[in-house]
C-alpha cells in the first residue's frame, strides 16, 4: 500500500503472478474472468473472438505484471490493457470485416421485444453488437470507455473526423434500432 490507495487484487495472488508461479496465475485468470470477458464483448463479433481477445489480454498481463504498481487499481490497470488488446485485434481483422452500411445493418434486425426488454443492459448489448466493426469500435470507445476522438483517431490510426463521424452515425444506428423496436411493439 502506497499513498493510502490499496490495490484490487490480492497481494498473494500479485507476488505469485511476479514470480510466474502458473497456480496465481490461474487464481488470477478465475477471479478476473467475468470483468475481462465483459469488456472484450463490447469490442468483438463473437464470444470466441472475445475470448481469444482475452486470452492475449491475459497473457500481456501475466508478461508485464512486474510493471503494474500495486498502490494502483488492477481493474483500470487491466483494462486499458484488454482495451488496448480489442483495438490491436480490430486492427489485425479490419480487412476481413465486410464494411456494410447502416441500411443494410438494419434491414438484417428483426427482433421483437417489448420497451421494458430493450432496455435491460443484455438487451442494449445485443444492439451494440449489431453495429458495424468500425462503428462499434468507436462508440464503445468514445461513449462507454470515455476516449476523446483525438484518442481514438491515434489508436485506431483514422482521422479525427472519421471517429466522430463513426460515433455519429452509430449513434444513429442505435436510434434507428430503438424507433423500429418500439415501433413493432406498440404496432401490435
Amino acid at each position: 500500500m502506497k499513498d493510502g490507495h490499496i490495490s484490487d487484487i490480492s497481494p498473494d495472488i500479485l507476488r505469485g503472478c511476479q514470480a510466474r508461479d502458473r497456480r496465481s496465475q490461474e487464481l488470477l485468470y478465475r477471479e478476473f474472468f467475468g470483468f475481462a470477458m465483459a469488456i472484450c464483448m463490447r469490442y468483438c463479433k463473437t464470444n470466441d473472438e472475445a475470448k481469444e481477445v482475452l486470452n492475449d489480454g491475459f497473457l500481456k498481463v501475466f508478461n508485464k505484471i512486474e510493471s503494474f504498481d500495486s498502490s494502483l487499481s488492477f481493474k483500470a490497470w487491466f483494462k486499458r490493457i484488454l482495451i488496448n488488446t480489442s483495438i490491436d485485434h480490430y486492427r489485425a481483422q479490419s480487412k476481413h470485416y465486410n464494411h456494410y452500411d447502416l441500411d443494410t445493418a438494419i434491414g438484417a434486425y428483426k427482433e421483437e421485444e417489448t420497451p421494458l426488454d430493450k432496455i435491460s443492459y443484455e438487451e442494449l448489448f445485443k444492439k451494440i453488437q449489431l453495429l458495424p466493426p468500425a462503428y462499434k469500435m468507436a462508440f464503445n470507445l468514445y461513449v462507454i470507455d470515455g476516449f476523446t476522438h483525438e484518442q481514438i483517431s491515434k489508436q485506431l490510426g483514422i482521422s479525427i473526423g472519421t471517429s466522430k463521424s463513426n460515433v455519429t452515425r452509430a449513434r444513429e444506428f442505435m436510434r434507428k434500432i430503438l424507433s423500429t423496436t418500439n415501433q413493432i411493439y406498440f404496432e401490435k
